[in-house]
């Protein structure tokens, strides 16, 4: 068995209102007229009120240091350029989530696993080297790199960490999730660009999984179920170009999420014993407001039983990989005693169209 014993998060400094990127967005894509007022409506009504970049830009309407100081933001940054920035900031948010999931108790050597989970960015030798160079892991840390998957990928890397504890019973799993999808705005009018530009930020997230705990509240990993909707695989994708990674993000993907997402439910409660009556947290990936709404209605969630992913969409919108994780990491700041042997369940979704979930028991020691 594994247990998540221990969560970290980080976000950039750079904290900006929704409606000051919207400003940004509306001078950078040179808007006017229906499409501004379109552009506005959709920040508007997106549940996110804050967002967080590496880059000061999207505070500002002029004045760039990322971006050209020129009407169209031409020469708009190559995808080299926009890596060289993930590189350059990408391990100091890694290593302050990996501090904030232990703070004075970390010790390096103590780590046998590192699973790294990004989507927006890489260079070799990697993250994950750094990562163990900065924080005093081993050299003989085995490592895992889990790559431009999306934003389900916390899930499979927790699957991944659950396997390695149930086939080594001294194994102690950190897994760190890093996404700086701010680096990759794109500047064309197109429903794809708008939906991700009203959407994703940049975040962090590390997480301990270890076989055995003496932590006071931890989440034993139960059940994990993984599920793909052929029908949505042109809905969402994500594409190496030449001015960064291009999002493909269909205003379709609610609707097939509702589609699929009972089965889901059921296959991975069942699984552990379950029904999704029996639940009493859920912990699900904001990937946007419709996301949440559609997953709701679906398994009858009451909107306050969902609140953890509104809170997280709200104070930070949509950073893929670490979103479920900031989730999970509320929902674990609230656990009482009362709360022991309690389940929660966790969806989170990407490309594929894949669907992934696990069920967590609480643990209250």
């Amino acid at each position: 068995m594994s247990y998540v014993t221990a969560f970290g998060t980080a976000n950039p400094p750079s904290r900006v209102a929704q409606s000051r990127i919207a400003d940004f967005m509306v001078k950078a894509m040179q808007l006017g007229g229906k499409e501004e007022r379109k552009l506005r409506a959709v920040f508007r009504s997106s549940g996110i009120d804050f967002r967080h970049s590496v880059l000061d830009d999207f505070a500002r309407t002029s004045d760039f240091s990322f971006f050209p100081n020129t009407d169209d933001l031409e020469p708009f940054p190559t995808t080299a350029e926009r890596m060289e920035s993930f590189r350059r900031h990408a391990l100091s948010l890694s290593v302050e989530a990996v501090r904030n999931a232990f703070g004075t108790r970390f010790r390096g050597a103590d780590i046998s696993h590192l699973i790294t989970v990004c989507c927006t960015g890489m260079y070799a030798p990697g993250l994950d080297i750094d990562i163990m160079n900065c924080c005093g892991l081993s050299p003989a840390t085995h490592r895992i790199c889990l790559n431009f998957m999306g934003c389900y990928a916390a899930i499979s890397a927790v699957r991944t960490a659950d396997a390695l504890c149930r086939a080594d019973a001294d194994a102690r799993v950190l897994i760190v999730c890093t996404e700086l999808c701010s680096l990759h705005f794109q500047k064309e009018f197109s429903e794809d660009n708008l939906l991700a530009n009203a959407l994703f930020a940049d975040g962090s997230a590390a997480v301990i999984v270890e076989s055995h705990t003496n932590q006071r509240v931890a989440l034993r990993a139960l059940r994990f179920h993984s599920h793909i909707l052929k029908e949505g695989d042109h809905d969402m994708a994500w594409n190496i170009g030449d001015t960064g990674f291009e999002m493909k993000l269909s205003s379709y993907i609610p609707d097939l999420i509702r589609n699929g997402i009972r089965q889901l439910a059921i296959a991975c409660a069942s699984q552990a014993g379950l029904r999704i009556e029996d639940i009493a947290y859920f912990a699900i990936h904001p990937g946007g407001k419709r996301i949440l709404e559609a997953v709701e209605a679906e398994l009858n969630i009451p909107p306050a039983g969902n609140r953890f992913a509104y809170d997280v969409l709200r104070d930070y919108g949509n950073m893929s990989s670490p979103s479920v994780l900031f989730v999970l990491r509320r929902i674990v700041d609230t656990l009482t005693k009362a709360d022991h042997h309690q389940h929660v369940l966790s969806f989170a979704f990407g490309p594929g169209l894949t669907m992934e979930s696990m069920v967590l028991q609480v643990e209250y020691n």
